[in-house]
């Protein structure tokens, strides 16, 4: 999520910026809207953009894209044509698609369009997410049409034949583009294909698999290089090797279809996208295959970046930015394409817009009529005493009616607040599993492993030991009925600066704010700083699950090991024993509420 703002000379300035990321188990679909509306409102929250009107763009795998070539007509007579033509098209009955088009540059005399389409209750649930994380919808793109807009701004000398490819989680976009032309097709490679082979390998679950691949994933380049690496991470980049070779062999069928059908030239470059791009060596591997120059796209090659961004995060973040860069041109009349598939709800909206005006216009007459009549019976005392009682009759029968409506009312407000309870139960269940993941990124260690794991209520940060247990210790025996929670004291709100000065506030409700780790680490060539590291790489993440800071503002500071560690043994001062134990307490940067 990225908002912008027009540039006085012409442009964008790119204001802020952010980036959240959810888990692609192809095997946990279901989970997949569900998580997107919570990075939503996660994002629309840190960039203070929530009840805004967004413009948003589709996966290209999810949306149906054909270019159609069409013979030269007069313009009042293309419409007429590409409806029949989106007809032909389009592999579902027209009336059950939201779809639009654009006119597109061609090498012949003949006139060609890109057709996109989606079927209407697909893009109906999607925007129900955008919704649900209270954002309004302005406009609907498509990622490959934004990446095209993105890159026309940013590279207007581009010439030669250029190919973008985007690489994303289920899929890849290849974008050819000579000049104004452009050829796009989505194939179903990408991230989740390397991270389902890891598993397939190695037998381990999807979310240890893809842990494997961000930490210590690359692309193998095969020969000497292979035989440099250790043998663990030499077999893990052998596997993702395999799984990428099938990249280059769809983008060779890709080009020889692009150069037989649409008259195309086979591309001089070659452009990289998408976070898939990531994967160290990919850029290398991919030159060696196709045998040509590889680089990364740079969608903020002509973009202003505001002064309290971080400049030297961005350039590494850059190339996964073109679809947002795409949209924001679209705000400043930047965007050659203008695609926009509009979902019912919003269509409605843009329709009562558009006859507001005219229904003004009405309700003006109408009480024009309304005041003519009124002083016509205001001389009829005798026709007007007639109509009170005919009002008075119409609201007693009316008033049952009423009555039933208003409980119907109440009925609805009641449910509303079971949902939201259930909507925020599932919200909790899904941070847990994001908590849960968190340490199990932090923990993957051959030195070190957990033992225990208890959520905890802590009344004062940055001392260990107030920390109280929130599950009781005999849960799993507990009858039915019974609560496996344990009685909390309510935390402090703030500490009294001294006489004269503010009053202590009212306590808070007590809420699971810390987690407390106990483990063991055995011997190893770090020792027992094979522990800290863990402490330091958790201090090191901003904005992640846990914050080991303490104060505000100018005041504050990391929470030191001492802070951290409820205990901690240093040495295995025994010959009998495998490992030493440790119990840590990590606090949570959002507290999870307990009422």
């Amino acid at each position: 999520m990225a908002v912008f703002e027009p540039a006085k000379g012409g442009g964008l300035i790119l204001k802020s910026f952010g980036a959240s990321s959810i888990l692609a188990d192809p095997a946990q679909e279901m989970a997949r809207l569900p998580q997107i509306e919570v990075a939503l409102k996660e994002l629309a929250e840190k960039q203070k953009v929530q009840r805004e009107r967004v413009r948003y763009a589709l996966s290209g795998h999810a949306v149906f894209t054909r270019f159609v070539k069409l013979p030269s007509l007069e313009e009042g007579d293309i419409d007429q044509l590409v409806a029949f033509e989106a007809q032909q098209h389009v592999p579902f009955p027209i009336e059950d698609v939201v779809w639009d088009w654009q006119l597109l540059d061609s090498a012949g005399p003949d006139k060609e369009v890109v057709l996109v389409a989606i079927k209407s209750d697909a893009l109906t649930e999607i925007n129900e997410v955008v919704a649900d994380a209270g954002l309004g919808t302005r406009e609907v793109d498509v990622a490959p049409m934004a990446l095209y807009n993105a890159f026309r701004y940013n590279y207007p000398e581009a010439g030669e034949p250029v190919l973008l490819v985007d690489i994303g989680a289920k899929a890849t976009n290849l974008l050819y583009i000579e000049g104004k032309r452009l050829f796009t097709r989505s194939v179903a490679i990408g991230g989740t294909s390397v991270t389902t082979a890891i598993a397939k390998e190695y037998n381990v679950s999807f979310v240890e698999a893809e842990n494997q691949k961000v930490s210590n994933g690359m692309v193998s380049l095969g020969g000497r290089h292979t035989e440099q690496l250790d043998e663990a991470t030499a077999g893990l980049a052998t596997v993702i090797r395999g799984a990428m070779n099938r990249l280059p062999a769809e983008i060779s069928r890709t080009t020889n279809h692009y150069r037989a059908q649409h008259e195309g030239n086979a591309p001089a470059r070659v452009f990289l996208a998408g976070g898939g791009a990531n994967l160290l060596y990919l850029p290398e591997f991919l030159e060696e295959r196709l045998r040509l120059p590889i680089e990364l796209f740079n969608p903020l090659k002509r973009v202003s970046v505001s002064r309290s961004l971080d400049v030297e995060k961005l350039a590494v973040e850059a190339h996964t930015m073109g679809e947002l860069v795409g949209l924001g041109l679209r705000g400043v009349g930047e965007a050659p394409l203008d695609i926009d598939l509009v979902p019912e709800t919003v269509r409605r909206e843009r329709e009562t817009g558009r006859r507001r005006p005219f229904l003004i216009a009405a309700a003006v007459i109408l009480l024009a009529g309304i005041a003519v009549w009124a002083a016509n019976k205001a001389s009829l005392a005798s026709e007007a005493e007639e109509e009170a009682r005919d009002k008075v009759a119409e609201k007693e029968r009316l008033t049952p009616i009423v009555n039933r409506i208003e409980a119907l009312r109440e009925k609805q407000e009641t449910l509303a607040r079971i949902g939201g309870r259930l909507a925020d139960a599932e919200n909790l269940r899904i941070r847990w599993v994001v908590t849960l993941d968190e340490l199990r990124k932090y923990f993957a260690s051959e030195s070190v492993w957990v033992r225990d794991f208890a959520p905890l209520a802590m009344h004062e940060k940055g001392v260990a030991e107030s920390g109280e247990v929130i599950i009781k210790e005999n849960f799993p025996t507990l009858g039915y009925g019974e609560t496996a929670l344990q009685k909390v004291r309510a935390r402090a709100s703030g500490t009294p600066q001294g006489p004269g000065k503010r009053k202590e506030a009212a306590p808070r409700p007590p809420a699971i704010n810390a987690v407390k780790v106990a483990g063991f680490w055995r011997e190893n060539p770090r020792g027992p700083r094979v522990v800290n590291a863990i402490v330091d790489k958790i201090r090191q993440d901003r904005g992640g699950v846990f914050d080991l800071t303490i104060g505000d503002g100018e005041a504050a500071r990391p929470l030191k090991d001492t802070e951290v560690f409820r205990s901690f043994q240093q040495a295995i001062d025994d010959e009998n024993l495998l490992a030493a134990p440790f119990t840590m307490v990590l606090p949570l940067a959002e507290p999870l509420p307990l009422e």
